[in-house]
């Protein structure tokens, strides 16, 4: 067991949590972390590491050498950005930013992190190097691959990449994640209907509506996953977004209606049905009636796949802390993560830690007005990190006792 650096972090915990509520007060999303990545990185130096900024536009990487030889290296990620939702708790730390929220809990990955670059630069005693990479804009899908672009993984080489992510529901003090796929390939799509228009008083039969066109299209569209796919194949279309007309001039009807959605699927195969139908759909109900379709479709990020060699490793590592029973198998998610774009160029996992619950099993899912990052957590997700690196780095004897 490796209780002493969860003890150790224990000791300066009170600033991480600091850190973390100054984050969730003031957020910033998708490659805005400009605050964010300062905070980051001034740390970071505090605390010895070598620090480049800017990477991918806002992330940040902090290089920490061990104090025994050894040519290995190990990359540990956390996001930093925020949602756009407007919070609606109440506590000290609310968000300052309108509209703006760490909804899902990425000051908190933030600040664990964090907590894993003090201790491990207090107590460099592993063989090799760890890389700490600070990401932007994984809320948009775009941050991990922006990175990855700038260089990343040339500039600061690793054997292998892990990600964490907090899980409402799940009890602080359990982690959970399992081999293979664990969350979707996830994209956006959006189709606009052109017609017309026209005085839907005086004169309707004069105009190619869309509304109608809009209306038969968004039943058509969940007819697809389920007349495309066989029953037992996991995959989600969901519509996010319909926009049409002036609210104030409800007899006029609209000459554009707008319908956007996302996409989830574990195979490159389903992502292609899901494209074209919806393309075909589109078209095809809008000639049907006089209208013309735009479509689009944007590629956020792969599925998430985790090695399956690399996941017995996270495994002792959380194990180490909270003993094997705590450790446990995650279910394959439709959630999304561009994390997935680390692991397609090297082995890895993506783990989940516990963010707690209420007493009666209830508790704000992220993505929501009310979430909040559980502090509770915070030195745990700190100690896993440093775990990992003892089991990826090599071992000294006292770890083996």
């Amino acid at each position: 067991m490796r209780q002493d650096i969860l003890e150790e972090i224990k000791g300066f915990e009170a600033e991480l949590i600091e850190i973390r509520r100054d984050i969730h007060r003031h957020p910033e999303t998708r490659f805005e972390e400009v605050r964010t990545a300062g905070i980051v990185a001034a740390k970071l130096r505090e605390w010895g590491l070598d620090v480049a900024e800017g990477i991918g536009g806002t992330g940040v990487v902090g290089t920490l050498k061990g104090s025994r030889p050894g040519q290995r290296a190990i990359g540990l990620r956390a996001d930093m950005d925020a949602l756009f939702i407007q919070e609606e708790n109440e506590f000290e730390h609310v968000s300052t930013i309108p509209g703006k929220m760490h909804a899902c809990g990425h000051d908190g990955h933030t600040a664990m992190l964090l907590g894993a670059a003090k201790y491990l630069a207090r107590k460099p005693d592993f063989a090799g190097t760890v890389q700490f990479i600070f990401q932007p804009a994984e809320e948009a899908g775009t941050g991990a691959d922006a990175m990855l672009k700038d260089g990343l993984f040339d500039r600061f080489p690793v054997d292998s990449v892990y990600g964490m992510h907090n899980t409402p529901g799940l009890a602080v003090g359990q982690f959970a994640t399992r081999p293979g796929p664990i969350l979707a390939g996830a994209d956006f799509w959006g189709v606009e209907f052109h017609g017309t228009g026209g005085h839907g008083g005086a004169a309707p039969h004069l105009a190619t509506d869309v509304t109608v066109v809009l209306g038969h299209f968004l039943l058509a569209v969940h007819t697809i996953l389920p007349r495309n796919l066989k029953p037992t194949e996991s995959a989600a279309l969901s519509v996010g977004h319909v926009s049409g007309g002036t609210f104030g001039s409800p007899n006029v009807m609209p000459a554009k209606a707008v319908v956007r959605g996302t996409a989830r699927y574990f195979r490159p195969e389903a992502q292609a049905m899901i494209r074209r139908r919806l393309q075909e759909l589109a078209e095809t109900l809008a000639s049907a009636h006089g209208c013309t379709a735009s479509f689009t479709y944007d590629v956020l990020c792969p599925p998430t796949v985790n090695a399956a060699e690399k996941v017995p490793v996270a495994n002792a590592a959380a194990a180490a802390l909270v003993g094997e029973a705590a450790v446990g198998e995650f279910p394959m998610s439709t959630g999304g993560e561009d994390f997935a774009y680390m692991l397609q160029k090297k082995p890895g996992v993506f783990m989940r830690i516990g963010n707690g619950m209420n007493a009666d099993g209830s508790f704000h899912n992220v993505h929501t007005p009310k979430y909040d990052f559980n502090d509770e957590a915070l030195a745990l997700g700190s100690a896993y990190w440093a775990s990992l690196v003892h089991e990826e780095l090599g071992w000294t004897q006292d770890d083996r006792a």
